[in-house]
């Protein structure tokens, strides 16, 4: 619990240098290089598992106080802003994301409805706001990727069926109807050669391609296993934070998961989310098993001390 902290503010100064001196991957500036060994590192998958799991720790501590604006949800929500806001101008999807799952784990750690509900209409005027001022001065460059952002869900809801509006997102629904059951067989695809980055953004249609409907249907299923035991871990736990850093990652999974699903199948526009543990991404791949780690650790504290209460009563006995 003490970590949090320290990993919260290293996720702030990891945003920053990112922001500043950060490396640019199409046109977006998410990542680090690592020096002398030529590898990068996106920032803010280390700063969504900081933030989460420092954000757990404050709602376990401020229970008593959530009433109070000042000493219970101010500081709840000012690094829950200064995270979201540091990942908005290049990864709007993952700020949006974020901003969504920590509203919910507040939600669950019974934070009033009120409260939550101003912040939503606060988050939406200052939005507008903000987009008004960067179409009237763009030689600010607020958000340098706006209308990138704007063109994938404009495409969504004018050109659906639209082949070259929506290219992207055509081609990965294609990918899924092409693999039909049974899918074509491993590295036997061949629409994932016509979607960008089919191995991270688009992975969902090339998996289904390659091993079927019936594989699509086992790996969902597989998903929300893994959903099940975190969220069993975390309503085994005595401790509140634990609770809360359980219910707060299984969420994060599950949604990147769905949301990479919902992508390919066309229900949400065209942005940019990874497949948990099965999609390339080195950075996304090492904060996804640290978070997978973190649950190990406090269901291995949970059997310990179960160990402990039953060495304990048969010594009493």
């Amino acid at each position: 619990m003490q970590l949090s902290k320290f990993g919260y503010y290293i996720g702030i100064a990891l945003l920053l240098f990112t922001l500043f001196f950060g490396t640019k991957v199409n046109d977006a500036g998410r990542w680090i290089k690592i020096p002398f060994i030529g590898l990068t590192f996106q920032s803010s998958d280390f700063a969504k598992l900081a933030l989460l799991i420092y954000l757990s720790r404050i709602l376990s501590k401020k229970q008593d106080q959530l009433s109070s604006w000042k000493e219970g949800y101010k500081p709840l929500i000012i690094p829950v802003i200064v995270i979201c806001v540091l990942i908005l101008k290049d990864n709007f999807s993952t700020a949006a994301l974020l901003f969504a799952i920590c509203m919910t784990l507040l939600f669950i750690g019974k934070v009033p409805i009120s409260k939550i509900f101003m912040t939503l209409v606060g988050i939406v005027v200052l939005a507008i706001l903000v987009v008004g001022l960067h179409k009237a001065v763009p030689e600010l460059k607020l958000f340098p990727r706006f209308e990138t952002w704007e063109n994938r869900i404009m495409n969504k809801m004018e050109n659906d069926n639209d082949v070259r509006s929506n290219a992207q997102a055509m081609n990965a629904k294609f990918a899924i109807q092409h693999g039909s059951i049974f899918g074509l067989g491993v590295g036997d695809g061949e629409l994932k050669e016509y979607i960008p980055e089919a191995y991270a953004d688009f992975y969902y249609s090339s998996f289904v391609e390659e091993f079927g409907l019936v594989s699509a249907v086992i790996l969902i299923l597989l998903y929300l296993i893994l959903l099940y035991r975190i969220f069993r871990i975390a309503l085994q736990s005595d401790n509140l934070f634990e609770t809360f850093a359980c219910v707060g990652i299984g969420i994060l999974l599950l949604t990147q998961a769905a949301v990479n699903m919902l992508v390919c199948t066309g229900v949400f526009p065209v942005t940019g989310q990874n497949m948990p543990l099965l999609a390339m991404g080195g950075s996304a791949l090492i904060m996804t098993c640290v978070a997978i780690g973190i649950v190990q650790s406090i269901a291995y504290r949970q059997e310990k001390g179960k160990d402990s209460g039953f060495s304990n009563s048969l010594a009493a006995e």
